[in-house]
């Protein structure tokens, strides 16, 4: 089963306990400007009956990889506040277009102020083993020769993870 964008800020949501007006906050920190309704049209899915299938719908608002990362951003300001950039850097932090399941591990990991003990735990709520250097081969720039690729499973198994961890 794919993970997609849309299906990973629902799940982020829950697991933060994340409200309709905060995620407008998160969005608009990380330079998308939404409404109230625009939002909630992202975090929308309507299902098939039929083929037990999920499909966009009218309502629905596909989230890109840009507007993911953005959101993460935005995450990361709303959780740690709002940091001066040092002389030379750019305002807003500059798109990695990196695999979107790698980003969701690293700014989350951020904005939480997580470990990386934190992360081998919150995966193993969810009952996943991970080492250390496996999760440090997922959270290296792309381009690193000892970086990996995410996998939606463990994506879906961290969500799941800080879900246990922050709602019980």
């Amino acid at each position: 089963m794919n993970i997609d964008n849309n299906d990973m800020l629902i799940r982020l949501r829950y697991a933060l306990d994340i409200k309709n007006i905060e995620m407008v906050e998160i969005f608009k920190l990380g330079g998308i400007d939404l409404t109230k309704e625009e939002a909630l049209k992202v975090l929308t899915k309507t299902q098939d009956v039929e083929n037990h299938d999920f499909v966009e719908g009218e309502d629905h608002i596909p989230c890109d990889d840009e507007m993911f990362e953005s959101f993460l951003n935005g995450l990361i300001t709303f959780k740690r506040g709002k940091q001066d950039p040092k002389p030379g850097q750019p305002e807003r932090p500059e798109l990695s277009y990196e695999h979107v399941n790698n980003l969701l591990l690293k700014k989350v990991k951020i904005a939480l102020s997580l470990t990386s003990e934190d992360m081998i735990e919150i995966l193993e709520l969810a009952g996943v083993k991970i080492t250390k250097g496996e999760l440090s081969a997922l959270l290296r720039r792309e381009g690193h020769k000892n970086y990996k690729v995410c996998g939606d499973r463990y994506a879906r198994n961290f969500l799941k993870g800080l879900t246990l961890k922050y709602r019980g």
